[in-house]
């Protein structure tokens, strides 16, 4: 019986050292998270998402941010039409062709001044003494017939009044119709690069909060089997051997 126990001891520890020095090894490398070439690809798709966000809102920033911010338009005025002619030097259009310019006047209603009609605040600083002009084109019949027709809209509303927007500390000889750079407008252009840019953060980290479930799901398993696991396999080791070894207990107390 004492040499059973000390061969039981000895196998015991020589199982459990196995366990340790072989098995252990194994799930210490299951443990380390492995990323997977789908969640690499994912985690790459996710910042690049966010480099573009940041590029989209310094575009958005320069063309359509700024101008709201820069743009005083605000008091509002009342305009009566006054006058609608077409000027007989063409102006330059984009460095391609000339074109036709149609020059509006109003009689702003408060103090009866003078100014020049708009019809956004773009057009202000491209054509300064122009309400229209048509697109660049080669034809001029066309261009004068689209201006012709255009005047003639306006000469049949003159002495009527209209809503108008004035800048009198910057533009004070000039009033426009619609603001083409509102906050409405900023906003709407800066909602496209933010849901990029929370698109790909929410990618890269739906990806890591996946590994990080998946680390602490290997450690849990991997602690549910050194607890429950080797004992188990010991114990079936342990059987096997004395089941088939030489030497057992009935046969020492035959012997």
């Amino acid at each position: 019986e004492m040499r059973v126990e000390g061969v039981l001891t000895a196998v015991e520890k020589q199982v459990w050292r196995r366990g340790v020095d072989g098995r252990g090894l194994e799930r210490a490398k299951a443990q380390m998270p492995v990323s997977s070439v789908g969640e690499d690809r994912a985690i790459l798709l996710g910042f690049t998402m966010m480099a573009f966000s940041v590029l989209m809102f310094f575009v958005v920033g320069i063309s359509m941010v700024k101008p709201y911010v820069n743009s005083k338009w605000e008091e509002e005025a009342g305009c009566v039409l006054v006058q609608a002619d077409i000027l007989k030097e063409w102006v330059d259009c984009r460095g391609v062709s000339t074109v036709p310019c149609l020059r509006v006047m109003v009689n702003l209603t408060g103090s009866q001044q003078k100014a020049l009609l708009h019809y956004d605040e773009e057009s202000v600083h491209l054509t300064p003494e122009c309400f229209y002009i048509p697109k660049c084109q080669m034809d001029r019949k066309e261009l004068e017939d689209e201006v012709l027709k255009v005047k003639n809209n306006i000469s049949a509303h003159l002495g009527g009044s209209l809503p108008c927007l004035a800048d009198p500390t910057r533009h004070p000889g000039d009033v426009i119709l619609n603001r083409k750079y509102t906050l409405r407008s900023a906003l709407f252009a800066l909602l496209w690069p933010s849901l990029m840019l929370g698109g790909g953060a929410l990618l890269v980290g739906l990806v890591k909060l996946t590994q990080c479930l998946a680390h602490l799901c290997s450690e849990v398993c991997t602690e549910a089997l050194e607890s429950g696991g080797t004992s188990r396999y010991t114990h079936s080791k342990l059987y096997r051997l004395l089941k088939s070894g030489p030497h057992s207990p009935s046969q020492d107390s035959v012997n």
